[in-house]
């Protein structure tokens, strides 16, 4: 948590420093490809206002993200979810604002563009979210289980070496290959004690199933308790082997 809460941070001090440089100390060129542009469009710019806008853009969202940031430490499971969302629309909506005060006969190329953008960041945010969030089902064959749903995978019984039903999960230390948000970690992710390992977690919603094969280590569990715990018990019936 300390950690998200030190990036989160620093990426806040990041858009106030440069918002405030452009703002108070004209420091145009951190703007992108305002520097390459020729003298007369610069000066219509800033004649228009555009630069100062941008460096307001940027404290604006600082600010906002600042007030966001004791979501973190509150009870809210999105916490870190929402602050994404809200800067990706400030940034994104305010950059297709922010064309207006292009040149003339550049701003509906910037209209054009920044929409595009906008448009394509939102659908692909909301097509990663909607498959981050979809829950991972457990589903039990004559001879492998399936685990559904993104990085899942068929498993033979034969396979398993280990099964075992955690009341802690194991400290996850980095994320290799995978969805690693507050309230969810799946994917691929290294784990202490364990390497390698591929999980399908929801934080703070023990128990948590453990399943070892001969080529991967898998945590898996889910929201409601009695159905993990059915999980490891129709598994261990299956495959004859646990913990």
């Amino acid at each position: 948590m300390l950690l998200l809460f030190f990036i989160q941070l620093t990426l806040v001090l990041i858009f106030l420093l440069i918002g405030w440089a452009i703002v108070k100390k004209e420091a145009y060129g951190l703007i992108s490809s305002f520097r390459s542009r020729p003298k007369e469009e610069q000066e219509e710019l800033i004649q228009n206002g555009y630069p100062q806008k941008t460096g307001k853009l940027l404290i604006a969202t600082a600010l906002i993200l600042l007030i966001l940031l004791p979501l973190l430490f509150t009870p809210f499971s999105y916490a870190m979810e929402v602050q994404i969302g809200v800067m990706v629309v400030l940034l994104l909506g305010g950059f297709i604002y922010l064309s207006k005060y292009e040149v003339p006969k550049k701003r509906k190329k910037s209209y054009i563009i920044s929409t595009s953008i906008a448009v394509i960041t939102f659908g692909v945010l909301f097509v990663v979210s909607y498959l981050g969030f979809q829950d991972a089902e457990l589903t039990l064959k004559k001879d492998s289980f399936e685990i559904s749903g993104v990085y899942g995978d068929d498993w033979s019984y034969e396979d398993i070496t280990q099964i075992d039903l955690l009341d802690k999960m194991p400290e996850v230390l980095l994320r290799t290959n995978g969805y690693g948000m507050q309230s969810i970690s799946k994917g691929y992710f290294k784990v202490k004690d364990y390497g390698n390992s591929l999980l399908f977690i929801y934080k703070g919603h023990s128990p948590y199933l453990l399943i070892q094969t001969n080529d991967a280590t898998i945590f898996i569990n889910s929201k409601d308790a009695e159905k993990t715990k059915d999980w490891y018990y129709q598994l261990v019936e299956q495959s004859g082997k646990a913990e």
